[in-house]
């Protein structure tokens, strides 16, 4: 009896201790589940297909896609054996699906993902559902009122704008951050973020936080960024927006400054134009953070509506940027201003370039309650620099 329970013993300690590769260290290739809103026009779906750890040699797989409710060529583009390649150290690879919007109302459809063949690599499992749910009975969340700024100014010249009049180019100009980032992107924030909930819709962009899993969080959103593509320093901007509200949801559009990747946060310094905490709508922040003596330093300054709040119309968060000062106006009323002037303030006498983003929780706004409805979204109507 006692060989027998330890050799039951040293199996079970043998299958334990296995980690999640296949037999021999061979990576496991899998297609994450993943739901999305079907919206109104053409947009594309990114498909994560991950290993289950890096591999030495290249990895190659065959995709195609397959009916549910939902059916090729009129709610989503079909995948017909589409070779998919793993670089040599890759370990995940997104691949753009179309899915084809409608504003008719209907049940939520979806479709599967199979593969069909791997080569270097382990199929961990061969079929994942993909939902698309309808958001047509929703309707009504993009304002059909608001402030809007003028298109010129006197002894001012518009020297950049993006009207998200097209889908298709948000990529060219924007980089989507994707994942958790380093302690929830320094804030201890619980979504993840990714490419695939901003989208455009009547020339307007929409951010949209969802309650879904996706990479162990419990909630996905969209962070993204003009670096490498477009930076620029001193001036006037004008965002024109709508914002989500509800506890534990933290909408912001602000700068960062280039030199981050160089120096680092908050070397690089931080011109927040908008932030809301998502049990205030009626409440936003502007803030610039910097370093001074080697510590991080703010100072911070806010406006409350005199009544409504700000999912109810469009507004336009702006600042006035310049060597000397930095003034944040709300509908071109100033609310808040900071002298820079003195020699710690450096770092907001360099480029800086723009972020979007909707975050879920996180140290400042806490967590998100039961009373927090979900999907929450962030509407941007266009985003203007003058100089």
């Amino acid at each position: 009896m006692k060989k027998i329970i330890f050799l039951l013993c040293f199996c079970w300690c043998i299958s334990a201790c296995k980690d999640d590769s296949g037999s021999n260290g061979t990576p496991v290739v899998s297609v994450e589940a993943m739901s999305v809103d079907e919206g109104n026009t053409t947009a594309p779906l990114f498909l994560n297909i991950r290993l289950s750890e890096e591999s030495d040699l290249p990895v190659s797989i065959t995709l195609r896609t397959r009916d549910g409710g939902a059916k090729a060529g009129e709610d989503y583009e079909a995948l017909d054996d589409l070779p998919v390649t793993f670089a040599a150290g890759t370990a995940t690879v997104q691949i753009p699906v179309q899915i084809y919007g409608d504003e008719e109302a209907e049940a939520n459809e979806s479709f599967f993902v199979e593969i069909t063949s791997a080569t270097n690599v382990i199929i961990g499992q061969s079929s994942t559902e993909i939902v698309i749910r309808n958001d047509d009975s929703e309707g009504g969340f993009i304002p059909a009122t608001g402030y809007m700024s003028p298109e010129s100014y006197p002894d001012r010249e518009l020297i950049w704008s993006y009207e998200f009049d097209d889908d298709q180019v948000l990529a060219d100009t924007w980089t989507f951050e994707t994942g958790t980032g380093n302690n929830g992107w320094g804030n201890n924030e619980w979504q993840y973020y990714t490419q695939n909930n901003a989208y455009t819709i009547d020339g307007k962009l929409v951010i949209e936080a969802r309650e879904e899993f996706v990479g162990g969080r419990n909630y996905t959103s969209s962070r993204m960024k003009s670096a490498n593509t477009f930076d620029f320093k001193y001036g006037r901007v004008d965002i024109r927006a709508a914002l989500p509200e509800g506890q534990g949801i933290w909408p912001a559009l602000w700068m960062l400054g280039s030199q981050f990747s160089s120096v680092g946060w908050p070397a690089c310094g931080e011109i927040d134009i908008m932030e809301l905490l998502g049990h205030q709508p009626n409440k936003v922040y502007g803030t610039v953070h910097w370093q001074s003596n080697g510590q991080h330093a703010s100072y911070e300054g806010s406006t409350v509506l005199s009544s409504g709040d700000f999912t109810e119309e469009f507004h336009v968060f702006s600042i006035e940027w310049d060597e000397n000062s930095i003034r944040w106006l709300l509908d071109n009323n100033q609310y808040h201003i900071i002298n820079t002037s003195e020699s710690q303030f450096d770092e907001l006498r360099e480029p800086f370039f723009f972020i979007m983003n909707v975050a879920v929780g996180g140290n400042w706004p806490g967590a998100p309650s039961s009373a927090t409805v979900f999907p929450q979204r962030m509407v941007v109507d266009y985003v203007r620099v003058f100089q």
